[in-house]
Protein backbone atom coordinates (compact mmCIF):
# COMPACT_ATOMS: atom_id res chain seq x y z
CA UNK A 1 0.00 0.00 0.00
CA UNK A 2 2.89 2.36 0.78
CA UNK A 3 4.32 1.84 -2.74
CA UNK A 4 0.98 2.79 -4.30
CA UNK A 5 0.80 5.91 -2.15
CA UNK A 6 4.33 7.06 -3.02
CA UNK A 7 3.84 6.19 -6.68
CA UNK A 8 0.68 8.30 -6.79
CA UNK A 9 2.38 11.26 -5.04
CA UNK A 10 5.43 11.09 -7.31
CA UNK A 11 3.20 11.01 -10.40
CA UNK A 12 1.16 14.01 -9.25
CA UNK A 13 4.23 16.10 -8.41
CA UNK A 14 5.96 15.11 -11.66
CA UNK A 15 2.97 16.24 -13.72
CA UNK A 16 2.82 19.50 -11.75
CA UNK A 17 6.56 20.12 -12.23
CA UNK A 18 6.25 19.44 -15.98
CA UNK A 19 3.33 21.89 -16.17
CA UNK A 20 5.41 24.60 -14.47
CA UNK A 21 8.44 23.90 -16.67
CA UNK A 22 6.30 24.20 -19.81
CA UNK A 23 4.38 27.30 -18.72
CA UNK A 24 6.95 29.46 -16.90
CA UNK A 25 9.13 31.73 -19.08
CA UNK A 26 12.78 30.92 -19.78
CA UNK A 27 15.65 32.81 -21.43
CA UNK A 28 17.79 31.47 -24.27
CA UNK A 29 20.81 33.32 -25.65
CA UNK A 30 20.87 32.52 -29.38
CA UNK A 31 21.95 33.76 -32.80
CA UNK A 32 19.00 34.19 -35.18
CA UNK A 33 19.68 32.94 -38.70
CA UNK A 34 16.28 33.00 -40.42
CA UNK A 35 12.54 33.59 -40.11
CA UNK A 36 9.79 32.03 -42.17
CA UNK A 37 6.05 31.37 -42.23
CA UNK A 38 4.50 27.93 -42.65
CA UNK A 39 1.00 26.46 -42.60
CA UNK A 40 0.51 24.03 -39.71
CA UNK A 41 -2.12 21.32 -39.38
CA UNK A 42 -4.02 21.53 -36.06
CA UNK A 43 -6.47 18.65 -36.46
CA UNK A 44 -4.83 16.17 -34.08
CA UNK A 45 -4.08 15.96 -30.36
CA UNK A 46 -0.88 18.01 -30.77
CA UNK A 47 -3.15 21.09 -30.90
CA UNK A 48 -2.45 21.50 -27.18
CA UNK A 49 1.10 22.67 -28.07
CA UNK A 50 -0.20 25.59 -30.14
CA UNK A 51 -1.72 28.86 -29.04
CA UNK A 52 -5.41 29.72 -29.38
CA UNK A 53 -5.35 33.51 -29.60
CA UNK A 54 -9.00 33.77 -30.63
CA UNK A 55 -12.17 31.68 -30.49
CA UNK A 56 -12.09 30.98 -34.23
CA UNK A 57 -8.73 29.19 -33.91
CA UNK A 58 -10.37 26.45 -31.89
CA UNK A 59 -12.39 25.32 -34.92
CA UNK A 60 -10.04 25.67 -37.90
CA UNK A 61 -7.88 22.71 -38.95
CA UNK A 62 -4.79 24.68 -39.97
CA UNK A 63 -3.31 28.17 -39.96
CA UNK A 64 -0.15 30.05 -40.93
CA UNK A 65 2.45 30.24 -38.15
CA UNK A 66 5.61 32.33 -38.05
CA UNK A 67 8.88 30.65 -37.02
CA UNK A 68 12.28 31.92 -35.89
CA UNK A 69 15.34 29.78 -36.59
CA UNK A 70 18.38 30.22 -34.36
CA UNK A 71 21.54 28.59 -33.02
CA UNK A 72 22.65 28.30 -29.40
CA UNK A 73 26.22 29.21 -28.40
CA UNK A 74 27.14 25.49 -28.35
CA UNK A 75 26.03 25.11 -31.98
CA UNK A 76 22.69 23.37 -31.36
CA UNK A 77 19.80 24.48 -33.56
CA UNK A 78 16.57 25.75 -32.01
CA UNK A 79 13.33 26.83 -33.70
CA UNK A 80 10.75 29.08 -32.02
CA UNK A 81 7.19 29.72 -33.07
CA UNK A 82 5.85 33.26 -32.96
CA UNK A 83 2.18 33.23 -31.94
CA UNK A 84 -0.04 35.60 -30.00
CA UNK A 85 -1.36 34.21 -26.73
CA UNK A 86 -4.08 36.85 -26.43
CA UNK A 87 -6.21 36.48 -23.32
CA UNK A 88 -5.84 32.71 -23.24
CA UNK A 89 -3.50 30.44 -21.29
CA UNK A 90 -0.67 30.94 -20.53
CA UNK A 91 -1.44 34.53 -19.47
CA UNK A 92 1.39 36.41 -21.21
CA UNK A 93 -1.06 38.70 -23.06
CA UNK A 94 1.08 38.68 -26.18
CA UNK A 95 -0.44 40.67 -29.04
CA UNK A 96 2.71 41.86 -30.87
CA UNK A 97 3.51 38.91 -33.13
CA UNK A 98 4.14 41.19 -36.12
CA UNK A 99 6.50 43.44 -34.15
CA UNK A 100 8.42 40.47 -32.77
CA UNK A 101 8.72 39.04 -36.28
CA UNK A 102 10.23 42.34 -37.43
CA UNK A 103 12.68 42.40 -34.50
CA UNK A 104 13.73 38.83 -35.27
CA UNK A 105 14.40 39.71 -38.92
CA UNK A 106 16.43 42.72 -37.84
CA UNK A 107 18.57 40.51 -35.54
CA UNK A 108 19.56 37.98 -38.24
CA UNK A 109 23.34 37.47 -38.32
CA UNK A 110 25.98 35.10 -39.65
CA UNK A 111 28.44 32.79 -37.91
CA UNK A 112 31.35 35.04 -38.93
CA UNK A 113 29.69 38.16 -37.52
CA UNK A 114 27.26 36.91 -34.83
CA UNK A 115 24.68 39.08 -33.10
CA UNK A 116 23.48 37.47 -29.88
CA UNK A 117 19.98 38.01 -28.52
CA UNK A 118 18.12 36.79 -25.43
CA UNK A 119 14.81 35.17 -26.38
CA UNK A 120 12.22 34.92 -23.62
CA UNK A 121 9.94 31.96 -24.35
CA UNK A 122 7.76 29.24 -22.86
CA UNK A 123 7.10 25.69 -24.02
CA UNK A 124 9.24 22.80 -25.27
CA UNK A 125 10.97 21.85 -28.48
CA UNK A 126 10.07 18.30 -29.44
CA UNK A 127 10.70 17.00 -32.97
CA UNK A 128 8.51 13.91 -32.53
CA UNK A 129 5.47 15.94 -31.40
CA UNK A 130 6.23 18.90 -33.69
CA UNK A 131 6.20 21.16 -30.62
CA UNK A 132 7.98 24.50 -30.64
CA UNK A 133 8.57 26.98 -27.80
CA UNK A 134 6.72 30.24 -28.27
CA UNK A 135 8.92 33.34 -28.30
CA UNK A 136 7.60 36.19 -26.16
CA UNK A 137 10.29 38.90 -26.34
CA UNK A 138 13.70 39.42 -27.94
CA UNK A 139 16.42 41.46 -26.23
CA UNK A 140 19.92 42.34 -27.39
CA UNK A 141 22.70 40.47 -25.57
CA UNK A 142 26.31 41.57 -25.31
CA UNK A 143 27.57 38.03 -25.83
CA UNK A 144 26.76 34.32 -25.67
CA UNK A 145 27.16 34.36 -21.87
CA UNK A 146 24.94 37.40 -21.32
CA UNK A 147 21.87 35.51 -20.10
CA UNK A 148 19.39 37.73 -18.19
CA UNK A 149 18.32 36.70 -14.73
CA UNK A 150 14.81 35.32 -14.83
CA UNK A 151 13.30 37.35 -12.01
CA UNK A 152 9.70 36.47 -12.86
CA UNK A 153 10.21 32.71 -12.60
CA UNK A 154 12.33 33.06 -9.44
CA UNK A 155 9.73 35.28 -7.76
CA UNK A 156 6.86 33.03 -8.84
CA UNK A 157 8.52 29.88 -7.48
CA UNK A 158 9.30 31.63 -4.18
CA UNK A 159 5.68 32.75 -3.82
CA UNK A 160 4.44 29.28 -4.76
CA UNK A 161 6.71 27.64 -2.19
CA UNK A 162 5.51 30.13 0.45
CA UNK A 163 1.89 29.35 -0.44
CA UNK A 164 2.44 25.59 -0.17
CA UNK A 165 4.25 26.05 3.16
CA UNK A 166 1.42 28.20 4.54
CA UNK A 167 -1.17 25.61 3.45
CA UNK A 168 0.91 22.79 4.98
CA UNK A 169 1.33 24.61 8.31
CA UNK A 170 -2.37 25.43 8.54
CA UNK A 171 -3.32 21.87 7.62
CA UNK A 172 -1.09 20.46 10.36
CA UNK A 173 -2.55 22.93 12.86
CA UNK A 174 -6.11 22.07 11.80
CA UNK A 175 -5.38 18.34 12.01
CA UNK A 176 -3.77 18.67 15.44
CA UNK A 177 -6.60 20.78 16.88
CA UNK A 178 -9.66 19.28 15.16
CA UNK A 179 -9.05 15.92 13.54
CA UNK A 180 -6.61 14.23 15.94
CA UNK A 181 -8.82 14.77 19.05
CA UNK A 182 -11.79 13.22 17.24
CA UNK A 183 -9.70 10.24 16.14
CA UNK A 184 -8.40 9.82 19.68
CA UNK A 185 -11.95 9.89 21.06
CA UNK A 186 -13.02 7.27 18.51
CA UNK A 187 -10.00 5.13 19.35
CA UNK A 188 -10.65 5.45 23.09
CA UNK A 189 -14.32 4.55 22.57
CA UNK A 190 -13.29 1.54 20.50
CA UNK A 191 -10.90 0.30 23.15
CA UNK A 192 -13.44 0.98 25.91
CA UNK A 193 -16.06 -0.98 23.99
CA UNK A 194 -13.55 -3.79 23.49
CA UNK A 195 -12.77 -3.84 27.21
CA UNK A 196 -16.47 -3.92 28.07
CA UNK A 197 -17.04 -6.82 25.67
CA UNK A 198 -14.07 -8.70 27.11
CA UNK A 199 -15.38 -8.13 30.65
CA UNK A 200 -18.83 -9.44 29.72
CA UNK A 201 -17.31 -12.49 28.06
CA UNK A 202 -15.28 -13.13 31.22
CA UNK A 203 -18.40 -12.96 33.38
CA UNK A 204 -20.24 -15.29 31.01
CA UNK A 205 -17.39 -17.82 31.16
CA UNK A 206 -17.35 -17.67 34.95
CA UNK A 207 -21.13 -18.21 35.05
CA UNK A 208 -20.81 -21.27 32.77
CA UNK A 209 -17.93 -22.54 34.92
CA UNK A 210 -20.10 -22.28 38.06
CA UNK A 211 -22.76 -24.48 36.43
CA UNK A 212 -20.16 -27.07 35.41
CA UNK A 213 -18.81 -27.33 38.93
Amino acid sequence: MAYIKWGFLITIWSVFAAFLHYTLPQYDVVRIVNTYEERQELNDWTRIFWSTPDSQSQNIANRDVQFIQAFRPNGDAIVYRNEDTGWNWPPYFKFDTANLYTEANDAISTKDDPEWVAVLHYGWRNEFLSAFPNAITIKTATGPEDKPLNWFTIGFLILLAALFWAIYVRWRRFRRNRIDPVLEDVEDSFYAAGDAISDRRGRLRRWFSSWKS
